[in-house]
């Protein structure tokens, strides 16, 4: 399978500008890759820099030093050195993410919330609340909410939805910052179920996950992030 993720000598720093500038290391020297069809699931203790690696994959940070290829339909993208306009067409060609909060939208309905991701890709409306429904059904989101705004849903039900806006894609790279946080066993292993499905399409996926169980069926390699944790 092709490297569809390659991170080399990765570092970031945050500056506290309000703090008289005081610099906090996050971490430094990350390396590692990801190949299509696998899951690499990163671990380390809280505090570590699991989230801001992703982060940092996903363009959001900025690192600091190294390099963060991205490859996907034989073009490949350095994450670290792109300009905001290739991170944007980055994410929308190539590169999914699964936040741990939902940005609940005012008066949009959860389904068209899900299905918002194929209609910027051009797929049809009909066929986007179809897949749309599909995924709903599957993380066992009422229909009855379907049509509702879920800025008042429960925790969970707005994880299901974000998971489902992230699933809906056939993209190269998947990024999951603790997607099964907030939800029961079995919409856990409906994820479980997601990811696996991915992996046997060629996505390459990168994740966060503290259930042990969950990491245990999704992992094909583990990337302990304490080792490269920079000293303060």
């Amino acid at each position: 399978m092709s490297t569809v993720l390659e991170l080399t000598a990765v570092a970031k720093t945050f500056t506290m500008h309000l703090q008289g500038g005081i610099r906090l290391p996050v971490v430094t020297g990350v390396a590692f890759t990801v190949r299509a069809g696998e899951c690499a699931v990163l671990a380390g203790r809280s505090g570590a820099g699991k989230s801001s690696i992703l982060k940092m994959i996903f363009g959001t940070y900025r690192c600091d030093a190294g390099s963060i290829r991205v490859d996907a339909d034989g073009r490949s993208v350095d994450v670290a050195q792109a300009e905001p306009r290739q991170i944007l067409a980055l994410r929308a060609r190539a590169l999914g993410y699964v936040s741990q909060f939902l940005r609940a939208i005012p008066r949009v309905p959860a389904i068209d919330i899900v299905c918002e991701p194929l209609l910027i890709a051009g797929v049809q409306r009909g066929e986007a609340r179809q897949r749309a429904a599909d995924l709903l059904r599957r993380l066992n989101i009422p229909e009855r909410l379907w049509q509702l705004p879920p800025a008042t849903f429960s925790g969970g039900e707005q994880q299901r939805i974000n998971i489902a806006r992230g699933f809906i894609s056939d993209l190269p790279l998947l990024l999951l910052d603790e997607p099964t946080a907030s939800l029961d066993a079995s919409n856990r292993a409906v994820v479980v179920d997601l990811v696996t499905e991915k992996k046997r399409r060629g996505t390459a996926v990168v994740a966060i996950v503290h259930d042990e169980d969950v990491r245990a069926a999704i992992a094909d390699t583990v990337v302990d992030v304490n080792r490269f944790t920079a000293a303060a």
